[in-house]
């Protein structure tokens, strides 16, 4: 059995599952992580990746199709045929998804370190264990998508709003959400560098670790080391998509599972 979609996820309106599956694909393809051209990923891996039925996900790759947002071929993968789309009006930066590109990166970068590390401290108080058990599955997605940036990108989205959501103050939780997207298409580039998917994957099996532990310090720990890594890693993609330097970061989070198990 599909287990039902989270209450945490992005709205706050009742819709259908298949119209909140748009509406995720829609917002993947606004903030940068699906661009024109890609690849959609078939119905099972998206199934899995947002934690639905294939039906649902069927009917809402019909619906995109339908608006000329996706290309449907018999016997070839979808295609994003268009970027031109909008986005429901329960975000902050809805008027335009990519504006928070407009801000620098230590801007952004600092702001992610002030605000993020907190409501992911709130959210550790409230997360049920489904939540939980959603961010489990997650990794395991995220581990099949190890050779892929966009499919790891999609479950990387998934793992952050739905830990974000389960924060109890709805305004920081959006503002932090924007603050994710900044420069997702700059993050593609970042993610096809080698070994960069399994850092990521790593600082988030760490988030999960101390999630489960219930230690809202020890989250936001493992958050700062993470942000820190995508500081790092935006920093070093150039506008032309050039190469990329890489520091090691502390793990300080490690000795705190350590001593906390």
């Amino acid at each position: 059995m599909v287990t039902p979609l989270s209450p945490l996820h992005e709205t706050i309106h009742k819709q259908t599952a298949k119209e909140m599956i748009r509406d995720k694909i829609v917002s993947l393809i606004a903030s940068g992580i699906l661009q024109v051209g890609d690849e959609l990923p078939s119905e099972r891996e998206l199934a899995t990746m947002l934690v639905v039925s294939r039906e649902t996900v069927r009917g809402a790759v019909q619906r995109l199709a339908a608006e000329g947002i996706v290309q449907v071929s018999q016997g070839a993968r979808t295609r994003v045929a268009s970027v031109n789309v909008e986005v429901g009006a329960q975000r902050i930066g809805v008027t335009n998804p990519t504006s928070i590109n407009g801000y620098s990166l230590e801007a952004v970068h600092a702001a992610r370190l002030l605000v993020e590390t907190e409501v992911v401290a709130d959210a550790t108080k409230h997360l049920s264990d489904d939540d939980i058990q959603r961010l489990e599955d997650s990794i395991a997605a995220q581990q099949l998508a190890c050779n892929d940036p966009v499919r790891f990108l999609i479950c990387d989205r998934e793992f952050h709003l739905t830990i974000y959501y389960a924060c109890q103050n709805r305004l920081l939780a959006d503002f932090v959400v924007d603050l994710y997207t900044y420069m997702l298409d700059h993050r593609r580039i970042a993610m096809g560098q080698p070994g960069a998917i399994e850092k990521s994957l790593e600082d988030h099996r760490f988030i999960v670790r101390a999630l489960k532990m219930r230690n809202p310090d020890a989250v936001s720990a493992a958050f700062s080391e993470h942000i820190l890594r995508i500081h790092d890693t935006s920093l070093a993609v150039d506008e032309r998509g050039g190469s990329t330097v890489t520091r090691a970061l502390p793990r300080s989070v490690t000795d705190s599972n350590k001593e906390s198990a």
